[in-house]
């Protein structure tokens, strides 16, 4: 399973402490999550391929678009980084801010979210704020610091 497909709702999920029940998104979830003081209406979209094209149908109206990646799965990290790099040039995603959880840091092979960062180019979005925030569902350890990011750089700039 590919990086996107499970990665967002393990993460979300485990702020309300569900992981055990988590599966590969097949397709296209719509979920909504109460974190803290913030209400995020979340659309998982799978990241197998064949869905890939079916992507931009969902940007319209985004505040936020949260990647999430497997950092343990190096053989991916090309391909997930034109997949980001195609969504963030499309036009209802102009600057909009991103968040992307380098997911699975509990495991031995995972990639540090620095050497992620740098692999996907993250210092030439210029256009946009961004953050890479290391974590892991499993653990939780990381998913609050995102969350905390998306309060202090999106939630409260929105007031």
């Amino acid at each position: 399973m590919g990086e996107v497909q499970k990665g967002l709702f393990s993460v979300i999920e485990k702020l309300k402490e569900d992981v055990n029940t988590i599966t590969p998104t097949q397709g296209f979830n719509i979920k909504s999550v109460t974190c803290d003081s913030m209400k995020l209406n979340v659309w998982d979209i799978g990241g197998q391929r064949k869905i890939r094209p079916f992507w931009k149908k969902y940007l319209e109206n985004t505040d936020l678009l949260i990647y999430v990646i497997d950092s343990a799965d190096k053989k991916r990290f090309e391909e997930t980084g034109l997949e980001l790099s195609e969504l963030i040039d499309e036009e209802n995603l102009k600057g909009v801010p991103l968040l992307i959880f380098a997911n699975k840091q509990d495991l031995a092979t995972a990639s540090p979210a620095s050497e992620i960062a740098e692999g996907l180019n993250l210092h030439t979005y210029r256009d946009r704020e961004w953050q890479i925030q290391a974590c892991s569902a499993v653990s939780g350890e990381g998913v609050q610091d995102g969350m905390n990011w998306i309060s202090n750089n999106i939630v409260n700039k929105k007031k």
